[in-house]
């Protein structure tokens, strides 16, 4: 099987997508584009590069923020003209959480779309986006082979202390216990470090997925055995406007002493937190380090001392600490971040090669380091095309 596989990647007021290359003789689908459809007034603008540099689709459609159909409708049409024959093979999707009872990548019915659906409550926010152009595409193209690569589904690993909180334990019936999130990215690095470094799967490592949502997964034998967030994408790392972790007693302080009820909460956890709050200014890293405020070095500062106290953290579940990657949009392209959270891991023995910290590339880590620290690019929508592919393959979808 050698075709196009479209995997939507939905987020806030956006979906980044990618085109992929799917064949059974590769392990992963190769990118032929990369874009997004993004919100604006009254339209959507649609936008892709070619993985040769060349840009591939920069076009407005009109349609409203809650109706996807339209820019979808003229996304497949670009995607099929790609592909030259006229259809897909199949469209994946990425699926924030997978509950108790997802843990595979699976072919979107109408009964697995409703399941995903009654998951809200586990993930107010994220779900409704996940399932808004996956009901668009089920509207418009109910012959299209849709799927659906779960964010949690990586961390179905977690067992025992890392899979549970110190909550009367009935209420873990409810389904509430730890599930992890950022599993498609973890995926994606666990399977790059196999390339990279062939035979090396049992190193104690810890992937810091850092970016407007961040998270840490610490990976032995490919597996994760823990990682920052829990229950929802709240818990952890601070981040670029959700607080990370929190002691909950200010929580029932701002219900008791302010009135505050879950609506509240839930806009300030999720919308006024993070870099945003502490500096007042910005939740993006970018604008922070170049803002010589004290506020915005406050949390900058904030961002870093957290990051190095949970990577010390998730070494504890690894008994060690072998290696040490970086990824996502700050883990990627903001070596001063890296460099500020390798001084504070010194006494793990970690040790930076500025030079190569600079380049941002591979390896980062100095010759005398005992910890191997790397830069590694993500690719969640290279995964999605991969499970979307797979299912194909199983049924037989051609």
């Amino acid at each position: 099987m050698a075709d196009l596989v479209l995997s939507l990647n939905a987020g806030s007021s956006s979906v980044k997508f990618g085109l992929h290359r799917v064949s059974e003789a590769a392990t992963m689908p190769e990118a032929v584009a990369r874009g997004a459809v993004k919100a604006e007034a009254g339209a959507w603008h649609l936008s892709a590069m070619g993985s040769d540099g060349t840009a591939g689709l920069d076009e407005t459609v009109a349609g409203e923020p809650d109706d996807l159909a339209p820019a979808l409708a003229r996304l497949l049409a670009w995607a099929e003209e790609a592909r030259g024959s006229g259809s897909l093979l199949a469209v994946g999707h990425r699926v924030v959480h997978g509950g108790p009872d997802f843990a595979d990548p699976v072919r979107l019915t109408p009964e697995r779309i409703a399941a995903i659906g009654r998951l809200t409550p586990l993930a107010p926010l994220h779900q409704p986006r996940c399932l808004a152009p996956i009901r668009a595409l089920t509207a418009i193209r109910p012959d299209l082979l849709q799927t659906a690569s779960f964010d949690t589904a990586f961390h179905r690993s977690l067992s025992g202390p890392a899979a549970r909180y110190g909550l009367p334990r009935a209420l873990e019936a409810e389904g509430i216990r730890r599930y992890g999130f950022h599993g498609l990215s973890y995926d994606f690095i666990a399977g790059r470090l196999e390339v990279l470094e062939p035979g090396s799967p049992g190193l104690r490592t810890v992937i810091a997925h850092l970016g407007n949502g961040a998270s840490l997964c610490a990976l032995k034998d490919g597996r994760s055995v823990d990682t920052t967030m829990g229950f929802s994408v709240l818990d952890g790392l601070l981040m670029g406007t959700r607080p990370g972790t929190l002691d909950p007693g200010v929580l029932v302080y701002l219900m008791r002493e302010h009135g505050y009820g879950a609506d509240q909460l839930e806009e300030m956890l999720y919308h006024r937190s993070g870099l945003l709050g502490v500096s007042g200014r910005s939740s993006d890293m970018r604008d922070l380090l170049g803002d010589d405020s004290a506020e915005a070095g406050e949390a900058v500062d904030l961002f870093v001392t957290r990051g190095a106290q949970q990577i010390a953290m998730m070494a504890t579940s690894l008994a060690g600490l072998d290696r040490l990657v970086f990824t996502g949009g700050i883990g990627e392209h903001q070596p001063e971040i890296r460099a500020a959270i390798g001084r504070r891991l010194a006494f793990l023995g970690v040790v930076f090669d500025p030079a190569g910290n600079d380049v941002g590339d591979g390896r980062i880590s100095a010759d005398s380091s005992r910890v191997t620290v790397l830069v590694v690019p993500t690719d969640e929508e290279a995964v999605i095309a991969r499970d979307a592919a797979a299912i194909c393959r199983a049924e037989g979808y051609e």
